[in-house]
């Protein structure tokens, strides 16, 4: 497939993966040979900021009107940006606010999930033009790749066929180690142990013909919160995401922190104590998996849980019991972390109806308050803001980043 060529395609080299070498610095270059690091910059700003004229993105990058002017121009030919309607100061000629263009490029991103896949087509403001969705009992390499193989030309075929070759690129979002705990989703231990020796990124590229980038799930949908999410957010918090199991994600200095494994803040295993007073595993009590267990051996039917985030069918009681085991188990997980880590927060997001995200996030404040904080300076619990859809989008915010953004955290700001 076609991939679209920008002016920072045709500047400065790039390190593997898509990602400019020598980002430290978060002020613009006046010299030409930091045009692809200053076209970043510009592009990070407008997202991060919404519309900006000229001579703000001068003001805060200390570029050059000059230099601004032919950055803008050269991203506005490219089709990156698009031209606000002129408005009128006191003195002087209008400014005109640019802002991103949906249609500038168009990201893929795959969620491969315990229980069911997503592959969503995002625009370059972020927002989900179509998605595909395959539910399965377990993944196999040769499902995930066969669902790819049908889904991907019918997500492109969407779009004109002048924005085909806009499609740039495909992250994918998943469980590291999917052949691990497989006694919790009743998976046969053979088919599982195909992923051991399946380099999924390099079966996917040689599918659909984009470059494709792996991350953890969990991390990846902290990703789209750093990149998409809505609100103020600190510099250094602790993300929980409820899948199939619960997953997390950490920023910190405003960065997405992933690990030497790329598998940073896996808070699954993480061991907490029960009602009983034992300790057990975070991923038993505070998964989705938990409620399933809990439906299914009091005879509801828990299979929509799987198919769509809302709305859920469950008893009252069973609910109740859930979220207030699943708040109690974060609230101690909460604890151990703030007692390693300064956190100005902690975000809550998942697979599920937005009141039920609501009403954890109430507990499990709640529950963190009732625990002795001494010598702990408890963060501020909030719920995420992106919701179900987080880790799609997180997967297709990783091309986007690697092409488009400097790194999370090197974005200038005012004050």
């Amino acid at each position: 497939m076609p991939q679209v060529t920008t002016a920072m395609d045709r500047q400065s080299p790039e390190a593997p993966g898509g990602a400019i070498m020598g980002t430290a610095g978060a002020r613009g270059s006046n010299q030409s040979g930091m045009r692809a690091h200053n076209e970043r910059l510009v592009l990070s700003l407008l997202r991060q900021h919404g519309a900006l004229a000229k001579t703000d993105i001068a003001r805060i990058t200390g570029l050059s009107a000059q230099t601004v002017s032919v950055i803008m121009r050269a991203l506005e030919q490219d089709g990156l940006l698009a031209r606000g309607e002129p408005v009128r100061g006191k003195i002087g000629q209008p400014s005109v606010p640019m802002s991103l263009a949906a249609d500038g490029a168009f990201f893929l991103g795959l969620k491969l999930g315990r229980r069911s896949a997503d592959l969503s087509l995002v625009d370059f403001t972020g927002k989900v033009r179509a998605t595909r969705r395959r539910v399965y009992r377990y993944p196999t390499p040769d499902q995930v790749l066969a669902f790819a193989a049908e889904a991907v030309p019918a997500l492109c075929a969407t779009l004109p066929e002048t924005l085909r070759d806009r499609v740039a690129g495909m992250g994918v979002a998943m469980p590291f180690q999917l052949w691990s705990w497989v006694q919790f989703i009743g998976a046969p231990q053979a088919a599982m142990d195909a992923w051991r020796s399946t380099d999924i990124a390099a079966e996917l590229a040689a599918v659909t013909g984009l470059s494709v980038t792996v991350q953890n799930d969990a991390t990846a949908a902290c990703g789209a919160e750093l990149v998409f999410g809505t609100g103020e957010k600190p510099n250094d918090f602790l993300y929980f995401y409820f899948g199939y199991f619960i997953g997390g994600g950490l920023v910190i200095n405003g960065q997405l922190f992933t690990g030497r494994s790329g598998n940073a803040a896996g808070v699954g295993p993480m061991l907490v104590p029960g009602r009983d007073g034992r300790m057990r595993r975070l991923l038993t009590i505070a998964s989705l998996s938990s409620l399933a267990a809990a439906m299914d051996a009091a005879g509801e039917d828990s299979s929509h849980l799987w198919e769509n985030p809302a709305p859920w069918h469950v008893s009252p009681t069973i609910l109740d019991d859930w979220m207030t085991e699943a708040a109690e188990g974060l609230a101690a997980a909460i604890i151990s972390a703030s007692a390693l880590l300064e956190l100005g927060a902690v975000l809550i997001d998942g697979w599920m109806p937005a009141e039920i995200r609501a009403e954890i996030t109430r507990r499990t404040h709640a529950s963190l308050h009732r625990m002795d904080l001494q010598g702990i300076d408890p963060p501020q619990i909030r719920e995420g803001t992106i919701g179900p859809e987080a880790r799609a989008l997180g997967a297709a915010a990783i091309p986007l980043a690697q092409r488009y953004l400097l790194e999370q955290g090197a974005v200038l700001t005012e004050g």
